[in-house]
């Protein structure tokens, strides 16, 4: 009787435990379904306002030494994606980065945080600008939990060698995905 009693309570210490677990979670009050002119970029024929969203982030692992955040477009036709915004080396004690981050003189990123090169040739955020007429494209959102505090890159750093990086040291990610056609 006493096994039985011990089993029954180990089960549902179990299944409390992983009831109450939440996963590691992006969010944003900025972001939709659509990208809206705020996050469209300024040139290659766009007229947007060029603003990096809000992100938050909930629940990252305990063992989270520091964050990354990108924002990727698959549907580019490259061959290759789009890397709208690359920031690495955010402290693990930060969990959102304000509107505006993404613009470089804004200093609204975190200190210590680094944000390089895209693949429009700049550093910092750079909005939605698909051809006109293409598909919606995917703008995929992610902010990595990394077990080193730091990547030993900077500014100059290319998005695959952050991605790289990136996938070297994760411990988990979350994203969201907006969509914007022109």
């Amino acid at each position: 009787m006493k096994k039985l009693i011990f089993t029954v309570v180990g089960i549902a210490l179990l299944f409390v435990g992983t009831a109450s677990a939440q996963q590691f979670t992006l969010k944003s009050d900025d972001l939709a379904g659509q990208l809206t002119e705020t996050q469209v970029f300024s040139g290659f024929g766009c007229s947007g306002k060029n603003i990096s969203p809000a992100l938050k982030w909930t629940h990252a692992p305990a063992n989270t030494k520091s964050f990354a955040v990108t924002v990727y477009d698959p549907d580019a036709p490259t061959g290759s994606g789009w890397w709208h915004w690359v920031m690495f080396n955010i402290p693990a004690n930060v969990t959102e980065l304000k509107a505006d981050a993404g613009r470089i003189e804004s200093k609204l990123a975190p200190a210590g945080s680094i944000q390089s090169i895209t693949d429009f040739g700049k550093l910092g955020f750079g909005g939605a600008c698909p051809p006109q007429g293409d598909k919606p494209h995917r703008y995929i959102f992610t902010v990595y939990a990394l077990s080193t505090p730091k990547l030993d890159l900077d500014e100059k750093a290319s998005p695959a060698m952050v991605g790289y990086m990136l996938n070297a040291n994760l411990i988990a990610k979350a994203s969201l995905i907006s969509y914007y056609q022109r």
